[in-house]
């Protein structure tokens, strides 16, 4: 009585099912299903990976029959202790530490500065309509630029 079924399914399309309470924690989750591999495992749910290990189920959202994913890590060992983990959860990749949504805004800027530009200095190519249309497209980028980093 009072428990949960969830589905773990792994990258290689197999699925387990285990039962657990809904206030379980994601460690007990893990040491339940996963005894000694704690530290390799990765569950992702909604898209989300759970690293809070003292998260409840229940908190998560996760009812019966849910579908958490799970990874193995390779890094890790078996022997590693739960606790010795203190590596960052955001991967160090070697190269342009930037990614792609980071210059999105830069680009878009740069190219609304030309629109501007050719807009000002050859102002007999631009009619009513595509100078209006300027307008409303700087407006919401500017709007957008200022949700995103106003936070």
């Amino acid at each position: 009585p009072g428990l949960i079924k969830i589905r773990l399914k792994f990258l290689n399309d197999t699925e387990e099912v285990a039962m657990a309470r809904p206030e379980d924690t994601v460690g007990v989750l893990k040491s339940k299903c996963f005894p000694g591999q704690e530290s390799q495992m990765k569950l992702i749910y909604r898209g989300q990976l759970l690293q809070d290990q003292a998260r409840t189920l229940r908190s998560l959202r996760i009812t019966d029959n849910c579908v958490i994913h799970c990874h193995r890590s390779q890094g890790a060992t078996t022997a590693t202790p739960a606790l010795s983990d203190p590596v960052p959860a955001v991967p160090t990749a070697p190269g342009l530490p930037l990614g792609g949504g980071t210059l999105m805004v830069p680009t878009v800027m740069v190219v609304l500065a030309l629109g501007w530009y050719f807009r000002v200095n050859y102002r007999q190519l631009f009619a009513a309509p595509a100078t209006v249309s300027l307008i409303g497209v700087t407006i919401l980028v500017t709007f957008l630029a200022f949700g995103v980093y106003g936070q």
